[in-house]
């Protein structure tokens, strides 16, 4: 595979690579082509050659994609061909609807512990996971070598809590505080902004965006 830079913009599009693919494999679907991929995600056959050539392509003249095998590819690529440790913070209502999403667990991503400092949701349990107070989570960290904490915590609490993390050795942090975030270098952040998605809806239904630009986000 090539080790040079990839555009963050194609790392975002693998995802639903992934998920085309897998759909494709789950119909039995064994082969198919760049033009009729490009039909089923609404994006050129040449920007997916142009994507999939920047880990080697996968392809072949004539036959097209092997789907099992792109899939498997592309899992790779993303780094869930192998489990991730995760926990949760903040078991509010949002916190707890994360908790219960059945995909995390089929994706490789394992749900080990949640966290919040509301005395009455201790012990509470979600998915299989007990709520724990937020003063056994730098041990926990350590001691279950936690690679990523969703932070579903209060904008004013996130930067404090941040901190533990980042002193407890956690790996990346899923931030839906809507606040960015101060952390080394070498802790990925994925922010996720509600609202921010709600805005590219209306500009789309304001009719600023072009088809094009919405199917392709």
């Amino acid at each position: 595979m090539s080790t040079k830079k990839i555009s963050s913009v194609v790392i975002r599009r693998l995802p639903r690579y992934y998920r085309y693919l897998g759909e494709l494999r789950d119909s039995g679907v064994e082969r198919i082509s760049s033009r009729e991929l490009s039909v089923r995600m609404k994006v050129t056959a040449s920007q997916i050659r142009q994507d999939l050539n920047n880990f080697g392509g996968f392809g072949q003249q004539g036959y097209g994609y092997n789907v099992e095998h792109l899939f498997n590819e592309i899992g790779k690529i993303l780094g869930i061909d192998r489990p991730h440790s995760m926990i949760i913070i903040g078991a509010g209502n949002f916190g707890q609807a994360i908790a219960k999403y059945s995909d995390f667990r089929k994706r490789g991503f394992c749900l080990e512990g949640i966290f919040d400092n509301d005395p009455e949701k201790e012990g509470k349990e979600i998915s299989g996971v007990k709520v724990q107070m937020m003063d056994k989570m730098p041990d926990f960290i350590r001691d279950n070598k936690i690679e990523i904490a969703a932070l579903l915590v209060p904008k004013s609490a996130a930067a404090s809590i941040t901190k533990v993390l980042v002193d407890s050795g956690i790996k990346a942090i899923w931030n839906f505080a809507h606040t960015d975030l101060n952390v080394p270098d070498s802790i990925p952040v994925e922010n996720v902004h509600l609202s921010e998605s709600l805005m590219r809806l209306s500009y789309s239904l304001s009719g600023q965006g072009s088809q094009k630009e919405r199917n392709a986000r």
